[in-house]
This record gives C-alpha cells, structure tokens and sequence, in this order.
C-alpha cells in the first residue's frame, strides 16, 4: 500500500508541474518567426532602446542606444550605450560583432562580445519599408528588446510592437520602459 501511496503522489506532482510548466515549454521549444529579409546597410545607424527586459548587463541603465555600422566582411560592429541610474549619469559602454551567420535567415542573428561568448539576436518585427522600428528577442523568451530611431515611439506604434510581441509569447508585465532624453 506504501509503494500505491507514492506512485499516487507521484502522478499527483507530474500533472501539477506539467499544469505550471506546459505554457513555458509551448514557447520555449517554439522558434520564433523571424523577419523574412533584413539588410545589413539598412539596418545599420542608430537606434533607441525603447523597452526591454531587465537584463543583468543593464541593469540600472538609462537612455540606452544601439549603433549598427556595417564592416567590410558583413559584419556589424555593435556599440551600446547608456547612462547609469538617470540620463545625467556616467556613460557605460560596451562593444560587439553581430553576424548573420546564415543568409538563409537574416533575422537570425549572432551578437559577439569580446569575441569569446555569443548570444542569438533574433529578429522578429521590423519596419520593412522604413526601418524605423524593431523588436529582437530569443527562442526561450527571456530577452526582449523595442527598438526605435526615435527616442519615443506614439502610441499606435507602441500598440502594434506589444501585440507582436504578445501574438510570440511574450509578458509585457516584464517589459522596462526606458527613459531617454
């Protein structure tokens, strides 16, 4: 009767972490749809980071921007920036490579720093006509990222980047808005 008892507890705690887990591991092994076609010259220049997930190499970071310049070899040379604690803070900056490491999907980024570890930068929203607004996040959905040339977006724009990032599985209960000037 010991061992029914535990086999019993046993199935009991399967069906409730499943319950708890199956909607992160519906995403988690769910790829995102990636931008069919991104060019490299285009995407280049500078953006606003609008909104992210708090990452712990942020964190604390305010008035953050990304610029893109494109190498010879295709690469792009990556320099993010951003104030500590408010806009008149110190200036923290950091240095990449990003690499389209298939031309089959464009969208699906390698971003580089320090030429030692390597994380997917995944493209899956993108102003195509005009490249003026982006959303980049991962497969795992713990990283987030809207992006913008301007340092604010308005409100529609703002509608339409949420509920893409809603129709991929995102929580925007997580999102961080950051400040810019």
């Amino acid at each position: 009767m010991n061992n029914n008892r535990r086999n019993i507890k046993f199935v009991v705690t399967i069906i409730v972490c499943m319950t708890f887990l199956a909607p992160a591991l519906l995403y988690a092994e769910s790829p995102l749809p990636l931008v069919p076609a991104l060019d490299p010259q285009r995407y280049s220049g500078l953006w606003f980071e609008i909104a992210r997930y708090p990452q712990f190499y942020e964190n604390g970071l305010v008035g953050v921007t990304a610029e893109y310049d494109l190498q010879k070899d295709g690469s792009l040379s990556v320099t993010n920036a951003g104030y500590k604690g408010d806009l008149g803070g110190e200036r923290s900056v950091a240095h990449a490579v990003a690499r389209i490491p298939d031309p089959k999907a464009p969208g699906a980024l390698k971003l580089s720093f320090f030429g030692i570890f390597s994380s997917d930068y995944l493209v899956f929203g993108l102003d195509a006509e005009g490249y003026s607004w982006a959303l980049v996040g991962d497969n795992a959905r713990k990283q987030l990222w809207f992006l913008s040339r301007k340092p604010r977006i308005d409100q529609a724009l703002r509608s339409r980047m949420e509920a893409i990032a809603v129709a991929n599985g995102y929580d925007l209960s997580k999102l961080y808005w950051v400040p810019q000037p």
